[in-house]
């Protein structure tokens, strides 16, 4: 039986503890802080979570340590910060995988939307499409023609749901083509074989592809962005052809829900200082990325679109983890 006198200690409790939670916020950070990073070290995901938790270092006074954690389709470190304690000491770098993910495996181990508290968008990143020099394509429409021509005879590589692989799935269907897909475990295999002539195309990272494409060894025929890349001013988007096509890659900040809101912003207004700076422009300039920064709300709804964009692709496609 509740006693008025149990009562008022658990509203007393209640308060206390709301009373620390607060202090504690107000002091943020007084200990180091994990960012863990869903891919292994050296590509673009690892490269915008080191210069963000760099950044964030320097304003906070305390080491912001990236723990990559890789593996599962980027769904072990979600996992690892779905559980964490909703103090600010645990963040989790996503990238587009993190919408992807929803729609391939039903039975992921926590919910994409409701687990995390949103802090901001970091950047955002065009895919380029390629292809072997050998096809007789010099654009974006000619590639379709000849699709269309040679129905489920054209092939492109990709790891199984993988942002390129979306892409390419999207670019299918909202053109009306058949083209085949050829499942690799990661992207440099894929991009060895295209160079070999044993796939056709790609929708890949400027990053690895444009040397290729310097080096005359691929043809960059467009980029997935909306809006033509500042990176690459002259390459037409797939949108100039195919009305309404976009795939971009982009890259977020997250927390674990009931991560106090005070700390929250706090965060999200270094992020926002950060993107303004020279050198992280520079350097995000040098992966191909575009500083691209956001109030948690926005990225919110973000991430709620990109969901629900990428499970239309996947159930249209008959696609699944595996």
């Amino acid at each position: 039986m509740v006693t008025p006198k149990s009562l008022m200690l658990l509203i007393l409790g209640t308060l206390l503890c709301s009373h620390l939670t607060g202090l504690a916020a107000q002091d943020y950070p007084i200990r180091p802080i994990r960012l863990v990073v869903p891919s292994p070290p050296g590509g673009a995901v690892d490269l915008v979570g080191r210069i963000i938790a760099q950044k964030l270092a320097d304003n906070l006074g305390q080491n912001v340590i990236v723990d990559n954690r890789p593996g599962a389709g980027q769904s072990i470190a979600p996992a690892i910060v779905a559980r964490a304690a909703p103090d600010g000491y645990t963040l989790l770098e996503i990238s587009i995988t993190h919408t992807i993910n929803p729609g391939l495996d039903p039975k992921l181990p926590f919910d994409s939307v409701k687990d995390f508290s949103p802090i901001s968008l970091i950047a955002m990143s065009p895919l380029v499409l390629v292809v072997h020099p050998s096809l007789p394509v010099k654009s974006v429409k000619d590639f379709i023609a000849l699709a269309k021509a040679r129905p489920g005879q054209l092939n492109f590589g990709a790891s199984n749901g993988s942002g390129g692989h979306l892409a390419l799935e999207l670019f299918g269907d909202m053109t009306n083509i058949n083209i085949v897909h050829v499942p690799y475990r990661g992207g440099g295999p894929a991009l060895i074989d295209l160079m070999a002539g044993r796939v056709q195309l790609m929708m890949t990272s400027p990053l690895t592809a444009v040397p290729l494409v310097r080096n005359g060894k691929l043809r960059l025929l467009g980029v997935s962005s909306k809006a033509r890349s500042p990176a690459l001013p002259d390459v037409p988007t797939i949108a100039e052809t195919v009305q309404g096509y976009e795939a971009s890659l982009w890259y977020a900040l997250l927390a674990p829900a009931g991560t106090p809101a005070n700390i929250i912003r706090r965060l999200n207004s270094l992020i926002q200082e950060a993107l303004t700076l020279p050198d992280v422009r520079e350097l995000f300039s040098k992966a191909s990325a575009e500083p691209m920064g956001s109030t948690p709300d926005e990225l919110g709804e973000h991430i709620s679109r990109e969901i629900e964009k990428w499970r239309r692709v996947i159930k249209a496609a008959g696609m699944r983890r595996g």
